[in-house]
């Protein structure tokens, strides 16, 4: 049987997804008749490639605004994109993303495709697909408005901001609290700043491990499955193990079972409990976004 041609493009993306050799990827690529996630899976149970990046590959340049208000009752986020950091670096491109946001503080929260075709509030163009599309003429770059976000929870809800000073990762964090006091008060607020910083850092996929789709974690057991059988460990005690790198992979990357940045010895989860019992009331993780320029 002839062997699958596989493109150079298809092996440039596993190696930026997985971080593999390229000789690795086309090889995988191959054994997996194309398929990339299929072939990020062969290479991490193998051990040549760490876990694929949440967002996969990450191309583009450009550039994050967001804001919160100044009582944490709602926030948003943009991320504009572009081809180049010359183009990102440029007043107006950045200006055009402050546009973008305030536009989306100004409206209620709504899918991306939906807030695309808002009337804009930028110098040119009817609607805001209109006014990033002006931008990619005055740029001679293509630029587009990769993300959008608005959190606005109830009186009882708070959103946290992180916003790293290159504007490349920024994290909007929702917290819903006892009473609207304590979510407007200075120890929920910083809390909720808290936990954001940690999630630019630590890169979570979700809150706690149930919100984890069922497919990610068949994907991560076929991979745990693999490396024991490879490890030649016992018959006996295969699906202990196997459920035990499930176990760490879901401490790892759940927000509340991840140890806090500041202090590997406490939890998130345990960060947001000695919070709750400070000010008197529960205190929970709804959602977050965190967007990172580049990816997804």
């Amino acid at each position: 049987m002839s062997q699958m041609a596989i493109s150079a493009r298809d092996v440039a993306e596993l190696r930026a997804r997985t971080g593999a050799g390229m000789m690795d990827c086309k090889k995988a690529l191959e054994e997996a008749g194309g398929d990339l996630s299929r072939a990020s899976e062969i290479l991490r149970a193998r051990g040549i490639a760490k876990a694929e990046k949440r967002a996969g590959r990450a191309t583009s340049q450009g550039l994050i605004s967001a804001a919160v208000a100044a009582d944490g009752s709602a926030g948003a986020m943009v991320e504009l994109s572009c081809e180049t950091d010359f183009v990102a670096r440029n007043e107006d491109f950045q200006r055009a993303a402050d546009t973008q946001l305030s536009q989306v503080l100004a409206t209620h929260p709504m899918s991306l495709d939906e807030f695309l075709q808002q009337p804009s509030k930028g110098p040119h163009g009817e609607t805001v697909m209109d006014h990033v599309k002006e931008l990619t003429a005055k740029t001679g770059e293509n630029v587009s408005l990769r993300n959008a976000v608005k959190y606005a929870p109830g009186h009882t809800g708070l959103v946290g901001l992180y916003l790293h000073h290159n504007r490349q990762v920024g994290v909007l964090v929702e917290l819903e609290c006892g009473s609207e006091g304590v979510a407007r008060g200075t120890g929920a607020q910083e809390l909720a700043r808290e936990v954001a910083l940690h999630i630019a850092s630590a890169d979570p996929i979700a809150v706690r491990p149930e919100d984890i789709a069922a497919d990610i974690i068949d994907r991560e057991r076929r991979i745990a499955d693999e490396q024991v059988a490879q490890e030649g460990k016992p018959e006996a005690i295969r699906g202990k193990i196997v459920e035990g790198k499930i176990k760490k992979f879901l401490s790892e990357r759940t927000l509340l079972n991840q140890p806090w940045v500041k202090d590997d010895k406490r939890t998130i989860g345990d960060l947001i409990a000695e919070a709750a019992k400070q000010v008197g009331s529960a205190i929970t993780v709804t959602r977050f976004t965190r967007i990172k320029v580049g990816e997804g």
